[in-house]
């Protein structure tokens, strides 16, 4: 009785200590909630966000964010959390979900996480964050998702290249970083990539260096195989040419010796030539195999456990994109997977498929748009060019009339 009641105490401690920091599902009132930074403002290349479901859309209501509205321009909004998210011992749970409508060329698609102390009038891209993380896009070179993680006041980038979702349907981007300096990138629900935070970010210096008192023996032989000393080269090896005249070449007909001088057919490249003598190769008795440096514990590494470790209290957007269009949604902090699990399940899927179909119907309204037209534009030329036939045709028949002769009456 009494180990039950312990379990259950547990239990109930990790419930209450599960905990959402931030939630924006964005409504009317939203900019009540969001501060648009002045950043860019005075040199007219801030862009405004709009709130819109977007031309497609599996709800109307739902499914409205906030969109950036006006192309080659500078986004910077931002918002406060409920409290401080200090994610000591704690999982660290980042979501939202993207929409680029516009088919994006180039632009950013990530949010960031912003300690205290963040100014939100003056937010930019130079503002000092803890993490951005989201997909951008730029021509066919870049298209990944970005995990930025500040340490030490430097933004690491991971040395992955995981893929980004590049077509215009709604998608939703999730990082867990765990207390074990473990996480994972999930998009749609799917888990893409996962590791540690040690080996897939340059946060700590290595563990070991190469010992700078220690070097290569001169006398070390890492050659595996060596030349035949007793192979010599045959006495005729040099005898055959490189190049001989071409046999089946004949002196043009045309060919004056005194005006074109001595004919000679030209040169090509001789069959039977051996190329340059080699010895061959015998295995190398001094071989003592591949030297390895050895290695001493790096003096400037010093372990860290808490890399994972962040202080947030402002979540933002600092964008820049060429072609306006992108729509943000359903943005959760939290130290708890399944809020986030639930929130996607109760937004996105529950209203993927319509979206799609919704997407489809508009393509296939506007391929049937782009059809009509250009049949409309072929009847149009191909009456022009029967127009322009029948009078060519007539003007001809009027030609041909003038030639005949005339009559005697008429004359």
């Amino acid at each position: 009785m009494k180990l039950t009641l312990a379990l259950l105490a547990v239990l109930c401690i990790g419930l209450v200590s599960a905990e959402t920091y931030f939630k924006e599902t964005f409504d009317k009132n939203w900019e009540k909630r969001w501060v648009v930074s002045n950043w860019k403002k005075s040199s007219g290349e801030a862009g405004s966000f709009k709130l819109t479901a977007g031309k497609y859309y599996g709800d109307a209501e739902a499914d409205k964010g906030i969109q950036t509205s006006q192309d080659a321009r500078f986004y910077g909004v931002s918002a406060k959390m409920n409290k401080v998210f200090d994610n000591k011992d704690k999982d660290l749970v980042l979501q939202f979900s993207v929409k680029h409508e516009q088919k994006i060329d180039c632009g950013g698609g990530y949010i960031k996480l912003l300690p205290p102390g963040t100014d939100q009038e003056t937010f930019s891209g130079d503002s000092k964050y803890n993490i951005m993380f989201g997909p951008d896009i730029c021509g066919t070179s870049t298209k990944k998702v970005h995990v930025i993680l500040n340490y030490n006041d430097k933004n690491h980038l991971i040395k992955k290249e995981i893929p980004c979702e590049t077509d215009q349907l709604t998608h939703v981007y999730t990082l867990i970083i765990r207390p074990d300096q473990t996480y994972e990138v999930r998009i749609d629900g799917t888990k893409k990539d996962s590791g540690s935070l040690l080996d897939d970010w340059d946060f700590l210096p290595a563990k070991t260096i190469k010992d700078p008192s220690v070097s290569k023996p001169k006398d070390w032989v890492d050659e595996p195989m060596m030349d035949d000393p007793e192979d010599t080269k045959p006495k005729d090896w040099d005898s055959t040419p490189k190049q001989i005249p071409d046999p089946e070449a004949q002196k043009p007909q045309d060919w004056d010796d005194e005006a074109d001088g001595a004919w000679e057919p030209p040169m090509i490249d001789n069959p039977e030539y051996k190329g340059d003598w080699k010895p061959k190769k015998i295995p190398n008795p001094a071989y003592k195999g591949k030297w390895s440096h050895p290695e001493i514990p790096n003096p400037d590494f010093k372990e860290d456990k808490q890399i994972y470790a962040f202080k947030s209290e402002y979540v933002g957007f600092d964008l820049w994109q060429v072609k306006s269009g992108s729509i943000f949604d359903n943005i959760i902090v939290t130290d708890d997977i399944e809020e986030a699990e639930q929130l996607l399940a109760d937004t996105y899927g529950k209203n993927k498929d319509a979206e799609k179909k919704a997407f489809d119907q508009i393509e296939k309204a506007e391929k049937d748009k782009q059809e009509e037209e250009r049949k409309k534009k072929e009847d149009e030329e191909k009456k022009k060019k029967d127009a322009e036939k029948e009078d060519e045709d007539e003007e001809e028949d009027d030609d041909e009339e003038e030639k005949k002769p005339k009559d005697k009456d008429e004359l």
